[in-house]
């Protein structure tokens, strides 16, 4: 079963990215992005730019709305994802829990929506 691993920070982490004293922070990612890479599960995941950088489109009728920077108001931010692939829920739970981010800030799980996602009964 694919999920998708979606890694929540606090700003304070966006910000840590780019400090040189924090290199603590960013070798924590690199040994969980290693893990999981190495267990053979992954079919993919990047970690995202700052939210100020990306853009929100909605389409309202026939117009589009336009707005700089992330749809939500939150203190946590999307920073990054894995797709993976494991056999169900709690694996992947437990990668989740893995994750640098899931004590400051948070990991959603959501399952993939496949083809063979829509024929297998739901996790």
């Amino acid at each position: 079963m694919q999920y998708m691993l979606m890694f929540y920070q606090p700003a304070a982490e966006f910000e840590q990215r780019d400090d040189a004293s924090s290199q603590a922070y960013r070798a924590s990612w690199i040994a969980y992005a290693d893990a999981v890479r190495a267990a053979g599960i992954s079919l993919g995941g990047h970690g995202l730019f700052p939210p100020m950088t990306g853009t929100t489109l909605r389409v309202r009728g026939d117009k589009r709305q336009v707005q700089d920077g992330p749809f939500a108001d939150t203190k946590e931010q999307l920073g990054g994802y894995f797709v993976v692939d494991v056999p169900d829920l709690d694996a992947a739970l437990e990668w989740a829990a893995r994750a640098p981010c899931a004590a400051s800030g948070g990991v959603e799980v959501r399952p993939v929506f496949t083809a063979t996602a829509i024929a297998a009964p739901t996790p």
